[in-house]
């Protein structure tokens, strides 16, 4: 539980801050929401229709050259342009260049090169025939559905032409009447403080007036492209807009639903405008009035070079009903834009896209409620990484984290191809991802932080193998206690009082240290857990903390190793002893062994615990450990011991009555490992002691005393002890003359 908790705490932070984010209008998410929309387009990109109605006169590098004349041609030229298009059937005409300044190209081209007096007369006549150039232009402006083009600036000289420096603060004469539902639109429109428009001739005879401006992202790539502009107190509409009303029979008007308008439902917030009805056609918009087009790639069959027009190379069906702009690709002039699909494009080809877009019917909006669904979607999957990591693998978590962002990804793609709409799988995948990193690193120090703890708590007392098993599998330590079997191991010096008079503290310490330490390792290497240590002796168990269905054997195998060990110990201790020519005696232990049903786990107080086990078993351990200096061996084990290893060479003790127990055990020897049972020295001791046992279970002590005799000078000094304690017991039993109630089972008085 409490690991549960600083698991919640440490994902808590990274979660409320990922819902902070989802909640904040951060610029670089909407980049990163730019960068995810701008590639599903170049994935699918909107395919160009060749029967579309939307055409570019487009005055080219190539038509320049031709007909030699820099950037501005002659108004008288732009007005053939006009009477040409109006005569073959065009809907709408859109001029892509402001007409802010009066024509200066046409009166100079007349007279270059002519004498001054010829000059003036040559003036004189154009005037008094045709008019300024103009005027010509402003002849073929009336009665022509064409719009042309105005700038709106915050400061002078910001108009799409660079050169005009005048501010005209006169309102735009607009063409167009509007009308609105819902909340003011000038609230949210991109709003502008000042316009550049076309010179009052060609503005009082053009059909209508369209803002030329764009409104790029941070990047500086158009992807949405506003419908209608805020001037001061005015609403302008775009060039694009103004074609788009002029195409329709007798234009119509603009009306446009904002928030709160009638079926909105805002609740009284003022969220932006939701579509702009623009003659019959109703085109839905982003809250500023922009439309968010569905791009083509740059497509030159939309394109109609301006030298074809004037050499009437064009086919007349390329302008009939159709609405045609006039904007230009001339990399002298400059006009070019970013789109999501093109590096590099017209500025007019944008208009032209427009129209396209809405007149194909298609749809790209990101819904006013795709920030609530997006952060919906983060919550859920961030709560479900916070769930599902506790009690999965990181690489299963992973797994699941992964598949949810490609169900995102697929149904943010799927909203995109099928539905117009714009949803960003990213921001709840990132947020998630961050989540999800978050309570991996959570988990992963916790888990170090446990693995520390069972360290700490382990490593003194198991092999560095049972450690590291522990450490990657801590569920399978049960803290707290349990019943389980263990095979027990108690082994405690012999005279110990009397070896520690012959040194000081400091000496006996390192006695101690020697003796000890590879004791211990041989139940470590024995995957045995030290219990405990009681002065010069030695708790241990096998079978926890983790399972080893081979406990019993490795006890009787680390029993043995122990015995191999302490004569080793012997050997330097006498030989050390002898280089300062002093005398050193022997030194012997007890080992006792019993497997039985204990409880085994964290036993203490809270503040402090050992990891002990704790039941009868355990005294019949140490019980059996005491017995072995009066039975004369060093290893004795109970019957369930002797079961789980029978391949080791083990000789029956008696029947045995250990103080506080009400039923006997069987106690055995430990003679040696399976090499001494197969020895025929062992068979053959076996055989003289299974029959000295029997002889003195069926009362025939003589018999007994002398199996006993034969026995002896077979068994190992480890054991020796143990006949001269049966003969010992043989005597006894003679001088006491047993009645018949006798019997042969040992009862051990002494802890």
């Amino acid at each position: 539980m409490r690991k549960l908790r600083l698991y919640a705490l440490a994902v808590a932070l990274p979660f409320v801050l990922a819902i902070l984010v989802g909640i904040s209008p951060l610029p670089v998410r909407t980049d990163v929401q730019n960068l995810v929309f701008d590639n599903y387009q170049r994935m699918s990109p909107r395919i160009y229709d060749p029967g579309s109605p939307v055409r570019i006169i487009d005055i080219d590098d190539e038509s320049l050259k031709r007909y030699g004349r820099q950037w501005p041609w002659p108004r008288t030229e732009l007005a053939g342009f006009v009477d040409f298009l109006k005569q073959h059937g065009a809907l709408a005409i859109g001029f892509d260049f402001l007409f802010a300044e009066p024509d200066q190209m046409g009166i100079g081209e007349l007279i270059r090169n002519e004498p001054r007096e010829r000059a003036l007369a040559l003036i004189a006549q154009e005037l008094e025939k045709n008019g300024t150039y103009d005027q010509a232009f402003a002849k073929s402006l009336a009665g022509a559905p064409v719009i042309l083009g105005a700038a709106l600036v915050n400061g002078t000289g910001q108009g799409k032409s660079g050169q005009a420096q005048a501010e005209d603060q006169a309102p735009l004469p607009l063409k167009a009447g509007f009308s609105h539902a819902g909340d003011d639109p000038l609230l949210f429109l991109h709003a502008f403080q000042a316009s550049i428009g076309p010179i009052k001739i060609l503005a009082d005879q053009a059909a209508g007036m369209g803002a030329l401006n764009w409104v790029p992202d941070r990047d500086r790539v158009i992807r949405q492209v506003p419908l209608l502009f805020a001037l001061r107190d005015q609403i302008v509409p775009s060039l694009a807009a103004e074609a788009l009303r002029l195409a329709q029979e007798q234009g119509g008007s603009y009306f446009i639903k904002s928030s709160n308008a009638s079926g909105e439902t805002a609740f009284g917030a003022k969220t932006g405008i939701v579509a702009v009805r623009i003659g019959k056609v109703a085109v839905s918009t982003q809250p500023r009035g922009d439309v968010r087009v569905r791009f083509t790639r740059h497509e030159p069959r939309r394109f109609i070079p301006a030298w074809r027009l004037l050499a009437h190379e064009i086919d007349p069906a390329e302008i009939e009903n159709k609405i045609v702009f006039i904007g230009s690709s001339a990399a002298a002039l400059g006009d070019v834009v970013t789109t999501p699909l093109d590096a590099s494009v017209p500025g007019v080809e944008i208009h032209a896209q427009l129209l396209e877009h809405i007149l194909d019917g298609q749809s790209l909006v990101r819904p006013d409620i795709a920030d609530g669904i997006e952060l919906l979607v983060m919550v859920l999957l961030s709560l479900v990484m916070i769930v599902v990591l506790p009690f999965v693998p990181a690489m299963v978590g992973a797994a699941i984290g992964g598949v949810c962002v490609l169900a995102l990804s697929a149904g943010s793609w799927w909203a995109f191809t099928q539905k117009g709409l714009l949803l960003d799988p990213v921001f709840p995948s990132l947020s998630a991802g961050v989540v999800f990193l978050a309570g991996v690193l959570a988990l992963y120090g916790l888990k170090q932080s446990q693995e520390r703890h069972v360290r700490q708590a382990f490593g003194r007392f198991v092999s560095p193998a049972v450690v590291q098993r522990l450490a990657e599998n801590p569920e399978r330590l049960i803290l707290g206690g349990e019943n389980r079997e263990l095979t027990l191991l108690f082994c405690d010096l012999r005279s110990f009082t009397t070896i520690s008079e012959g040194f000081d503290a400091h000496g006996l310490t390192r006695f101690l240290n020697e003796y000890l330490t590879p004791m211990t390792d041989v139940v470590l290497d024995h995957n045995g857990t030290v219990d405990k240590y009681m002065g010069d002796a030695i708790m241990a168990f096998w079978n926890a903390p983790l399972d080893d269905p081979d406990h019993a054997r490795n006890s009787a195998m680390a029993a043995l190793a122990m015995r191999a060990e302490l004569a080793k110990l012997n050997a330097r201790w006498q030989a050390e002893a002898a280089e300062r020519r002093r005398n050193f005696p022997e030194v012997r232990f007890g080992v006792g062994l019993n497997t039985g049903i204990c409880c085994v786990g964290n036993l203490g107080s809270a503040r402090r615990f050992d990891y002990s086990a704790i039941g009868d078993d355990v005294n019949v351990a140490s019980r059996l450990e005491g017995a072995t200096k009066m039975l004369g061996v060093d290893i004795a084990a109970n019957e369930a011991t002797r079961d789980e290893a029978p391949e080791f060479a083990w000789l029956e003790i008696d029947k045995v009555m250990v103080k506080g127990k009400s039923l006997p055990i069987t106690a055995y020897a430990l003679v040696g490992d399976e090499k001494v049972a197969r020895s025929e020295r062992f068979k053959a001791l076996a055989e003289r002691h299974e029959a000295m046992l029997e002889a003195f279970r069926g009362r025939a002590f003589d018999e007994a005393l002398a199996r006993c005799a034969e026995a002896a000078p077979l068994a190992p000094a480890e054991i020796a002890g143990l006949y001269a304690f049966y003969r010992v017991r043989i005597a006894e039993v003679l001088d006491e003359l047993p009645g018949e109630d006798w019997s042969s089972m040992l009862k051990l008085e002494e802890k």
